[in-house]
């Protein structure tokens, strides 16, 4: 049996040999993308080259990249949800197309990693004729060959929604499940978004586990997209073939392929076991916790929910503290303190009441040093993040316990002024206990069944939507106009913060850094590593550096070199270079006045960027203020 870090070694090596060059995995905070909060997907950093941009490893490409899902926090505790994950992924760009991909695929999954191609099931595109794009029999048939090689019958068969398996192996599905796009369904792209059809790939855990029968949809036809549990999706070859124009639908001039496969998932088809959680990354994690509560893993249903949770979600933390997000009240950080406090919440369900989070990040670390070595770097700042979230929670946490007591009091009272009986812990007093002392809702429900209470859900929906809503148009606002619209105030932009970063390493010292950055249309947001408040004199330097180079027009310029090359040429590094691959990309800025050796600026970076400094404008810090311990951030805007 193959462990993970087989499994991922073997994709790799099985890539490189079909001329893929391999790539390390970006951070789990994308660079440059104000849009979004996390890398989600493998394809997010590879957006700007499906799009055409040239990568400067080449046009094959293979990675194992982190990935970290904040939709499914509330879906984890069921056997194959995770918020954190691996996706092994390949990419075409404008080389090969479908018939490279499918054998690739099937040769690795079928010959190399041994999965018993009888339980191996794919879908296709039906097709959709209101935006005329056919049905994808070209790669249903592909598929039906491959099998067919190897003695087994391949029945491609359609409607599988309403008449269930059919006998087939292989199966139509619309657009809702076998396309793909940033936006989604193809109604749903914008003018200038690419897409196409994919071809998914789902493992068949068997009928004889009875999933379906025990299910919610036990009335209705099984089949391979059915959510009763028998089936899962461990890959997806994208065939992104088309683009949306005012028009209708046009095939790019570049077709690429872009595969992504659970790295999880495939290991659980590897196991033929359905809990994702009995998987080797876990067995350390899940022996510690059982030596901790003195409870078995599989001893009951509420027992195994809370074993997923912390499982999955200090997992998380810790990569997510890794690369950068520190528990806050905003942003990454908010999401990172969300599901440390949730685990310790389930913990406590399971009688942990000490610290235990940085015990099981050690064994984390453990497990994903070779892979990650990034974790060993920063192990003793993980812990001691993880330590410092988990003791302030423990305390919140009891404070919240108070506050349900006083709740509970407070009904009491009024009981007995009035006579009438509370029954109902109203929505607002229980989202209140949810967004100040962190309980979740099922925690104050079972709080409220120990006295005989229930907890009005609707009032507490509707003020959580209330909250949601709101928070949304801040995000909105926050990231409006972002750097990822490629518009040319934010292009501006962006070549204004590598000014900016080279000019507070002029004033302020060389050991000064890149600690986060947010670009709109708007305005610039630096983060950077100093101590204390910048004087007004040294906030003028900064300024009247940035505006002295943006006066004297110098040429930006974007080179493609060895990584061993370019660590010679970059005047700042603000991330570590494991990061990057063998080829990299160098922006310079010269410096005409240093002498043609020399460099005002040069950062490793994927662009874009202005052609000259003197387009850029009057520069101006109009805020500077902290962000974090020893982290000042700079607010400016272009005049």
């Amino acid at each position: 049996m193959l462990t993970s870090k087989q499994l991922r070694q073997k994709y790799l090596e099985f890539f490189k040999s079909k001329g893929h060059a391999i790539i390390p995995s970006a951070s789990l905070i994308p660079e440059n993308d104000p849009t979004t909060l996390f890398t989600s997907a493998g394809m997010q950093p590879m957006i700007p080259f499906l799009l055409g941009e040239s990568h400067p490893a080449g046009k094959r490409i293979a990675d194992s990249q982190k990935c970290f899902r904040t939709q499914d926090i509330e879906a984890v505790g069921d056997n194959r949800h995770t918020i954190f994950f691996e996706m092994l992924g390949n990419w075409s760009l404008g080389d090969y197309f479908k018939k490279e991909q499918i054998d690739w695929m099937f040769e690795f999954l079928i010959k190399e990693i041994g999965l018993d191609p009888n339980k191996l099931f794919i879908t296709c595109f039906r097709g959709d004729a209101e935006i005329n794009i056919p049905r994808d029999e070209e790669a249903a048939k592909l598929w039906q060959d491959k099998f067919t090689s190897i003695g087994i019958e391949a029945k491609i068969v359609d409607n599988a929604e309403e008449k269930g398996l059919q006998d087939g192996k292989i199966f139509y599905y619309d657009a809702t499940k076998n396309w793909w796009s940033r936006a989604g369904i193809p109604e749903k792209m914008p003018i200038g978004e690419p897409g196409g059809p994919d071809s998914e790939m789902f493992w068949d855990f068997g009928s004889a586990l009875g999933l379906h029968e025990k299910s919610l949809w036990k009335d209705q036809p099984c089949h391979v997209n059915c959510d009763c549990g028998r089936f899962m999706e461990i890959g997806n070859n994208v065939f992104m073939q088309y683009i949306r124009t005012a028009e209708g639908f046009e095939e790019l001039k570049q077709k690429n392929i872009d595969f992504g496969g659970g790295l999880e998932r495939i290991m659980a088809a590897l196991n033929n076991n359905s809990d994702m959680f009995a998987i080797d990354l876990f067995t350390k994690v899940k022996n510690k916790l059982e030596e901790l509560t003195n409870k078995k893993y599989n001893e009951s249903e509420k027992i195994t929910y809370a074993f997923r949770v912390i499982l999955d979600h200090l997992r998380a933390a810790t990569f997510l503290i890794a690369d950068g997000a520190i528990p806050s009240n905003k942003d990454q950080g908010y999401f990172t303190r969300r599901i440390i406090r949730r685990s310790v919440r389930f913990a406590r369900d399971l009688g942990i009441n000490n610290n235990f989070c940085s015990e099981i990040s050690k064994l984390y670390i453990e497990e994903y040093q070779e892979a990650y070595p990034d974790l060993i770097k920063k192990k003793d700042y993980i812990l001691r993040e993880l330590q410092t979230e988990e003791e302030k929670f423990r305390k919140t946490l009891e404070d919240g316990l108070k506050e349900f007591e006083k709740l509970l009091k407070g009904f009491q009272i009024a009981q007995e002024k009035t006579g009438q009986k509370i029954t109902e812990i109203s929505g607002k007093q229980a989202f209140k206990l949810y967004d100040t002392y962190g309980f979740p809702l099922e925690m104050t429900e079972e709080l409220a069944k120990e006295n005989n209470l229930i907890i009005d859900k609707k009032g507490f929906a509707e003020a959580f939507a209330k909250h949601q809503e709101l928070s949304r148009v801040g995000a909105e606002q926050k990231f409006k106009g972002g750097l990822a619209d490629d518009s040319e105030q934010s292009t501006k932009y962006h070549t204004a913060t590598h000014l900016l970063l080279a000019a507070l390493r002029h004033v302020l010292g060389a050991d000064i850094v890149q600690k986060g950055s947010n670009i709109t249309a708007e305005r610039l947001r630096f983060d950077f590593n100093w101590p204390e408040k910048l004087t007004t004199e040294q906030i003028k330097a900064v300024e009247d550096l940035v505006n002295q180079k943006i006066a004297e027009k110098i040429p930006v310029t974007m080179m493609e070199m060895p990584k061993t090359e370019a660590k010679d040429i970059v005047t700042v590094r603000s991330f570590d270079l494991e990061k990057y691959g063998e080829m990299v990309k160098v922006y310079k800025i010269s410096d005409p006045l240093a002498g043609s050796e020399q460099v005002f600026s040069a950062e490793f970076c994927g662009g874009p960027h202005v052609e000259n400094t003197g387009v850029l404008g009057h520069f101006k810090i109009i805020k500077e203020e902290a962000s974090s311990a020893g982290v000042r951030r700079i607010k400016a805007i272009l005049e």
